[in-house]
């Protein structure tokens, strides 16, 4: 199970794949083409080319994690080269099928007095 928690860092590779892909060629695509670890504990999202299917793909400490699901109308980023870095409030939205584009976390002061 993927835990969505607040230090959470979401990838979401910009350009769609081959669905067909399995989780062996998925992480390979994450170290070649994302230029990261796939056994970092990120999550790394794939979109199909039809853009109602998504793939999760994240390390949990005791195996690889590969989750598929089915969306329907969901707002995805433009289609370019590169990677597009979510928060995991936006990755829960964009798998709700909500407006996630639309949040924007306020920004949290550091405290600077302890006690």
């Amino acid at each position: 199970m993927i835990a969505l928690r607040s230090d959470l860092k979401v990838v979401l590779a910009a350009q769609p794949v081959d669905f067909r892909k399995s989780v062996h060629t998925l992480s390979a695509l994450v170290s070649e083409a994302l230029r990261a670890n796939p056994y970092c504990g990120d999550v790394f999202v794939f979109r199909s080319k039809r853009m109602d299917r998504v793939k999760l793909l994240a390390w949990d400490g005791s195996g690889m994690v590969l989750v598929t699901k089915w969306l329907h109308q969901v707002t995805w980023p433009p289609i370019r080269d590169g990677v597009v870095h979510l928060s995991a409030t936006q990755l829960a939205m964009l798998l709700d099928g909500l407006e996630w584009t639309r949040v924007s976390p306020k920004p949290v002061k550091q405290p600077a007095i302890v006690g």
